[in-house]
């Protein structure tokens, strides 16, 4: 398999905080990688480590075999490199459509080839209905979906999910997964930081986790769901009678 992404020995402090202790990771083209751990695992802090919202104190970032530890964020997204935040911040005053089209023209040859990207992306996250309507009066979910509609538009060629679903039901989370896996069919290499274990073991190829800012364990999601350390330190013993009950 061709690798898209290798994080090199990468450690980054806070004071005396070790948010990142000697990782590595490699990510493959086209895969769809989980990464789940408790709060305060080091998730999001390797994504912004990657997208170089952060520099790291140790190691190296490189993608598509060039080095980007360090480099702005906005130079790392030239690349391809696209991501979503936990906190979202969209222009609230602007309307759906126009959130999206301010992300589509910097990627675009010009404004009707914005336009069109525009409109097929908010078709593919069915915010279309919706594109008249203020950021500001949204839903949450809406507002995820904005914000996966933005990263996207650009045509990355990694996609750094973080929190996605967060606030979404069941249902809602079924209609986002099937989102999700026509973007990953599309050929767009994803890494999805998620708390809903129903969902990253549905969707992902391969599990990290992450504990205490070491990579404790890293297989197929059937693999990770049974790891005794990972259960001990992030899953619990709810999830592994969940697992016992709905066995196949």
């Amino acid at each position: 398999m061709k690798t898209i992404l290798k994080v090199k020995n990468v450690t980054k402090r806070f004071g005396g905080v070790i948010a990142l202790n000697n990782v590595s990771i490699d990510v493959y083209e086209k895969e769809f990688l989980g990464i789940i751990g408790p709060n305060g695992s080091g998730k999001t802090t390797l994504f912004n480590v990657i997208t170089g919202f952060i520099k790291p104190d140790k190691g190296r970032i490189i993608y598509m075999n060039k080095d980007i530890t360090g480099m702005p964020p906005y130079k790392i997204a030239r690349l391809g490199v696209a991501r979503t935040f936990q906190i979202m911040k969209p222009l609230e005053n602007l309307s759906v459509y126009d959130n999206v089209l301010i992300y589509a023209l910097p990627r675009s040859k010009d404004v009707d080839e914005a336009r069109d990207k525009t409109e097929k992306v908010l078709s593919l996250l069915d915010l279309w209905s919706r594109r008249d309507v203020l950021t500001k009066d949204l839903n949450a979910v809406e507002k995820r979906r904005l914000e996966l509609a933005r990263a996207i538009v650009g045509d990355p060629k990694l996609l750094l999910l973080d929190e996605v679903l967060a606030g979404h039901s069941p249902g809602e989370i079924d209609k986002t997964l099937a989102i999700l896996k026509k973007i990953h069919e599309s050929g767009v290499t994803i890494m999805m930081i998620e708390h809903v274990m129903r969902a990253i073991m549905k969707i992902s190829e391969r599990v990290i986790v992450l504990s205490y800012g070491n990579v404790i364990a890293e297989g197929p999601p059937e693999k990770i769901s049974k790891d005794p350390k990972v259960i001990e330190a992030y899953l619990g013993e709810g999830f592994k009678k969940y697992l016992e009950t709905n066995k196949t």
